[in-house]
């Protein structure tokens, strides 16, 4: 689990999980966490799985919980 903050990310692996849904592992490019890789589900991504690898983006995890935004 990460800690909560804002992380810049870069798409290694993506895989549909439903219809609208991707299961994406994503590598952390900066701070401490630099090169962990982090597995997360997003929706509504409006990106297919092949479109979406070396996409890079910011994920934030506030509560715990985390948020993906990709920049394409």
């Amino acid at each position: 689990m990460l800690p909560d903050g804002t992380y810049d990310v870069f798409v290694v692996d993506a895989a549909a999980a439903g219809p609208t849904a991707l299961r994406l592992d994503v590598t952390i490019l900066a701070g401490d966490q630099k090169g962990e890789v982090v597995s997360v589900r997003a929706e509504g991504l409006e990106v297919d799985e092949l479109d979406a690898l070396g996409l890079p983006g910011t994920l934030v995890v506030a509560g715990g919980e985390p948020s993906l935004v990709l920049e394409h």
